[in-house]
């Protein structure tokens, strides 16, 4: 059995009243929408593996919004062993809207609040998004 530890962010973009959030098409699985994520590098801490990782994919420049942070664990089989994968996802606001995908991913969409959470493939991300929206709701500058 291995581990694997991954970070990522729900990255949004608010203009006016209307707040956006970011999905990546995977390319690996042309049904998997989801956040911007990726692994942790030798001598990253997880909030500077999420940036890197959103730069990588996206081109965004973003902020990191401070005291958001979840975990989720899921595992899957490569080549026959099992690895046990945990995710940390941040919450982080961009800059400004214009994506530059990396080749991992085949598209990308803004999308309001309900159509990302009916886009995002598995249930541990919309659950993320779920919390990452009512933060957002309850969040003071």
């Amino acid at each position: 059995m291995r581990k694997e530890i991954s970070a990522g962010a729900i990255v949004f973009y608010k203009e006016k009243r209307e707040r956006e959030y970011l999905l990546l098409n995977y390319r690996s699985n042309t049904r998997h929408w989801d956040f911007p994520r990726g692994h942790i590098e030798i001598g990253e801490n997880p909030i500077q593996a999420a940036l890197r990782e959103i730069r990588e994919e996206t081109g965004l420049k973003v902020k990191i919004i401070k005291g958001f942070q979840e975990n989720f664990f899921f595992h899957f089989k490569d080549k026959g062993e099992i690895v046990i994968k945990e995710v940390v996802y941040f919450l982080a606001q961009a800059e400004n809207k214009r994506v530059i995908l990396s080749p991992e991913h085949n598209g990308y969409v803004w999308l309001p609040f309900k159509l990302a959470l009916n886009l995002i493939t598995f249930e541990e991300p919309k659950k993320i998004l779920k919390k990452a929206e009512r933060f957002l709701r309850n969040f003071k500058k």
